[in-house]
């Protein structure tokens, strides 16, 4: 549901929204809600059988520990981990108890958003990923957080992860993990290549020519999904330039891609597209399939998140991978659209939101305090191997073993660019992507073509 479905549920001018009504039109991490087709009666209905369970589930348990609801991203079993460490530590309080949301972020907010819609009390905390905080704190879903505990929450922390956790200057969300990507490649191949980007910035055309002279690929996601807008924000960014100019002003955006920086980006993509370097499945290839061909015999270049260095150190232990292959294995500041101009790298990551509705928002600010402390993210980044939003991680011992380029992740995330801040993030998304896919397509006139079907889309002049 988007904002603007639910200012026209609650004026009167829809009726209430039943779950059944809502239906996916593209692909995987693409998807977009339909136009809400309203049946009063048994929509009706449906809230309120969401009201009841809700009541029944905010009441605790039998015990009378109040039971604080989480729900959260999917992990490698962190986040329950921290769940169980902060319930532990409450001496009682409060139990917390875990629901994990789908694989895809567009999934995720689909099924809160359904459930804040009909104000749900059982949704206490939320892992929230950073496009999709400033609707939910437009739509009255999220509880802000004081002055006091802004500071609290904000203090050591990463301008990134705080910038993305602000709407309408206030703090909505708490900065629990962030993320980056940089990029990847081959030491030997750089090496054959005479290209070293560890020592010298690297542009987008250094690495292209040099992935086609030593004959391997330069790996980038390309899909139809939400890590292609990653890739497009992120080239407009460091060329200079912004995908709105004002997202603050809701679905009265001025659209800004269309300009050089725009161009620019797309020179960049129609450059990989036409490359012998390019992915041969590269208009759906997403961040697993480029860390697949990154670690084959062909890979040579990536720009991917950092947890493809974990993944190829445990794919050496469960023996798919040959250790030849980790040791291969450079990293670099995100790449450079033009030379000289410093890379503007993605931002992602998670925030922990307060439910609205819920009961025991006390309680709640409580366990955000744990969760997010510099011990519990210090915890997290070691475990699940996501990087942290508080900087004094980055120096833990441990943290720098695993993540032996600690430094350039936490200067890569603080030198990061958010993708637009707005409450109409997914329709501006799909909008762009579906403007610039495939990579094939894309021309000097696709950042144009992306500004008029971005104000179509927001103005009910075109549906995706």
């Amino acid at each position: 549901m988007t904002v603007r479905d639910k200012e026209a549920w609650i004026s009167g001018r829809e009726g209430p929204v039943e779950s059944g009504s809502w239906r996916r039109h593209t692909g995987r991490s693409s998807g977009h809600p339909a136009t809400l087709s309203p049946r009063p009666r048994r929509g009706t209905a449906a809230v309120c059988l969401v009201l009841l369970a809700s009541v029944l589930a905010s009441c605790g348990q039998d015990n009378g520990v109040p039971t604080l609801n989480w729900y959260i991203n999917p992990d490698n079993g962190g986040q329950a981990a921290l769940a169980r460490k902060c319930a532990d530590q409450s001496n009682g309080q409060y139990d917390i108890v875990t629901s994990v949301l789908p694989n895809d972020a567009t999934a995720q907010r689909e099924q809160l958003v359904r459930r804040l819609a009909a104000q749900d009390a059982s949704i206490d905390l939320m892992s929230l990923d950073p496009p999709f905080i400033p609707e939910f704190a437009s739509a009255g879903f999220l509880r802000p957080f004081t002055e006091d505990e802004a500071a609290e929450f904000t203090e050591g922390v990463l301008e990134g992860p705080i910038d993305h956790s602000t709407w309408d200057e206030e703090l909505v969300a708490a900065p629990f993990w962030a993320n980056t990507q940089l990029l990847w490649f081959r030491k030997s191949v750089a090496q054959r290549a005479g290209l070293d980007p560890s020592q010298t910035d690297a542009t987008w055309s250094d690495l292209i020519s040099a992935a086609e002279q030593a004959g391997v690929t330069l790996q980038i996601q390309g899909n139809r999904y939400e890590g292609y807008m990653v890739l497009i924000s992120a080239l407009v960014s460091s060329a200079g330039g912004e995908i709105l100019e004002n997202p603050e002003a809701g679905k009265d955006v001025r659209p800004a891609i269309d300009s050089e920086a725009g161009r620019a980006a797309a020179e960049v993509i129609s450059a990989i597209a036409s490359s012998s370097a390019r992915d041969p499945a590269l208009s759906t290839a997403d961040e697993e399939a480029g860390r697949a061909g990154f670690q084959s015999d062909r890979g040579g270049f990536m720009v991917n998140w950092p947890y493809v260095y974990g993944a190829a150190q445990e794919a050496v232990e469960a023996g798919s991978l040959d250790q030849a292959v980790v040791d291969d294995i450079g990293w670099a500041r995100y790449p450079q659209v033009t030379a000289g101009m410093e890379s503007r790298p993605p931002l992602g990551g998670i925030s922990l939101g307060i439910g609205a509705f819920g009961q025991h928002h006390d309680l709640a600010i409580d366990a955000v305090r744990c969760i997010t402390s510099l011990d519990s993210q210090t915890e997290y980044m070691v475990g699940a191997k996501n990087p942290a939003a508080r900087a004094a991680v980055y120096d833990d011992p441990e943290v720098r073993q695993i993540f032996p380029m600690a430094d350039l992740i936490r200067d890569s995330i603080n030198a990061a660019a958010p993708r637009p801040k707005t409450p109409y993030y997914t329709d501006v998304s799909t909008a762009v992507v579906r403007s610039f896919h495939p990579p094939s397509s894309v021309t000097a006139q696709t950042p144009r073509q992306a500004a008029t079907l971005i104000v179509d889309v927001l103005n009910d002049r075109v549906l995706l």
